[in-house]
């Protein structure tokens, strides 16, 4: 039985783990003292609605195997090749020597801070997509005074395709996000007037175009082609918005409860970290594998594999079928 190390205890190393460890040992690396915090801080998943924690315990039960040992609270800040295997390196300068490692060291959103026009950290009213998604799943959602909100805006593509940020790339999950929490709004909120400020919309999955069909025809969903310039606070607590209309080639100006931020996914410090040291560091500092078409799971490095959102943006199911498909190239390859 071989031994494998796998950093990132998020869906695609969980999954990965249990299909290898049908047949050799895992270890599985994870700097947070929990496993899963990129589904446990969601309330619903699209385009079905159904539950996060139902998928996230789902997924933890796959751990209950005696060929996997979950090592929580255990950052790895060094990868090496070593002979024909890797050593780790974790954060109290303990080693370790693995004959595969399987990276699934995730994202992280994008710094709302750093778009400093728009607000975030300054003004209470202007919160992130992630603290949206927590008062949903609070079941509370209240604007920066404590009142129930009457209007809720969102802006699409903060932090991604974004000259300014220098993050060009699409995240790929911001706009049918954007479309179900402004549905669960409505369903929360009827009488809340939720309008959502974009580009243009990428529906790209199965279920996502009749989503955002429904967010208007059935739901009430305000979309505004158009970008926002710029937010301030009013007396009221409210934020005031500066943007244009780009169908209709007007400027607008509106006050709105809550700013939501769109935040764009980004490679985590652990990803930029480990891919630098194993020299697989890839455009915007995500992992780079050998090809997208035929050798996603591959690295350039022998015997170091790649799966999830260290590559790039992904949605949970996609990070899913891409962590079945890097435990088979290990499996084949060992």
């Amino acid at each position: 039985m071989a031994k494998i190390a796998i950093i990132g205890a998020g869906p695609a190393g969980i999954e990965a783990a249990s299909i290898l460890a049908q047949q050799h040992n895992v270890t599985l690396f994870e700097m947070n003292d929990s496993a899963l915090s990129n589904i446990r801080d969601k309330a619903f998943l699209f385009p079905d609605f159904s539950s996060a924690d139902t998928l996230a315990n789902t997924l933890e039960s796959k751990l209950q195997n005696p060929n996997i040992e979950l090592k929580l609270s255990t950052e790895i800040t060094g990868i090496q090749k070593s002979g024909n295997g890797w050593t780790l390196t974790d954060f109290h300068s303990q080693t370790y020597l693995f004959d595969r490692v399987l990276l699934t060291s995730g994202y992280k959103v994008f710094d709302a801070r750093r778009k400093e026009e728009l607000g975030y950290g300054i003004y209470p009213g202007v919160i992130t997509s992630l603290e949206l998604e927590d008062m949903i799943k609070k079941g509370n959602i209240l604007n920066s005074v404590g009142d129930q909100p009457k209007t809720i805006s969102f802006l699409q593509c903060v932090g991604s395709r974004d000259e300014k940020s220098g993050n060009h790339y699409c995240s790929k999950v911001c706009c049918v996000t954007a479309v179900k929490q402004a549905i669960e709004i409505k369903k929360m909120l009827p009488d809340t007037n939720v309008y959502v400020f974009y580009m243009d919309l990428r529906m790209w999955g199965k279920g996502f175009e009749e989503m955002y069909r429904n967010s208007q025809e059935i739901h009430g969903v305000n979309f505004v082609r158009g970008r926002i310039s710029e937010a301030a606070a009013t007396y009221d607590g409210k934020i005031q918005l500066k943007a244009e209309d780009t169908l209709m080639g007007l400027p607008l100006n509106m006050d709105t409860d809550l700013l939501v931020l769109m935040v764009g996914m980004c490679p985590s410090e652990g990803t930029k970290t480990l891919t630098k040291a194993a020299n697989i560091s890839g455009l915007y500092g995500f992992a780079e594998s050998v090809s997208e078409h035929l050798n996603d799971n591959l690295t350039k490095a022998e015997g170091l594999y790649v799966a999830g959102a260290c590559k790039r943006p992904m949605s949970i199911n996609d990070t899913i079928q891409d962590a079945r498909a890097a435990a088979l190239t290990i499996l084949q390859n060992l």
